[in-house]
């Protein structure tokens, strides 16, 4: 008996083609629509926006000031540091005030582990900004 013939890769037009991963540059030619859900921030944020156009505007232009905090922004945080905080941060969603309040939580929290000195790291924390920290969590992952 003969080898099965190999299927054809699906291709673009084909319901079970999918898109190959783009690359961060590629991304930023992808242009398209896709359905927000408009929670109270973004609500505010377009606020008085009547138009697509303004509306994804203004949210693109938010989106890109916002990858630029992320670049300029953070602290230099030494591993037993980053693992306090990711212990702190294990409930997932940071609100706003709980991010200003990761000084005090520093103090609060019962981790330890080899290297932190949490005296240090909870004045570091409190004479971050505020963009610095919101980088700290976003570079933990929450």
């Amino acid at each position: 008996m003969g080898e099965p013939a190999e299927k054809a890769a699906p291709t673009r037009g084909d319901p079970t083609w999918i898109a190959p991963a783009l690359s961060r540059e590629e991304k930023t030619r992808v242009v398209g629509k896709t359905p927000v859900f408009f929670g109270p921030p973004l609500a505010i944020l377009t606020e008085g926006r009547k138009n697509t156009m303004e509306i994804s505007g203004r949210l693109n232009l938010a989106a890109e000031r916002y990858l630029e905090i992320l670049r300029h922004h953070g602290l230099e945080l030494s591993e037993p540091e980053r693992a306090c905080l990711r212990h702190i941060c294990n409930t997932g969603f940071m609100s706003p005030l709980e991010i200003r309040e990761l000084p005090m939580e520093v103090g609060m929290t019962s981790f330890t582990c080899d290297g932190l000195d949490k005296a240090a790291l909870a004045q570091k924390l409190d004479s971050a900004s505020f963009a610095d920290l919101v980088v700290v969590i976003e570079t933990l992952g929450f």
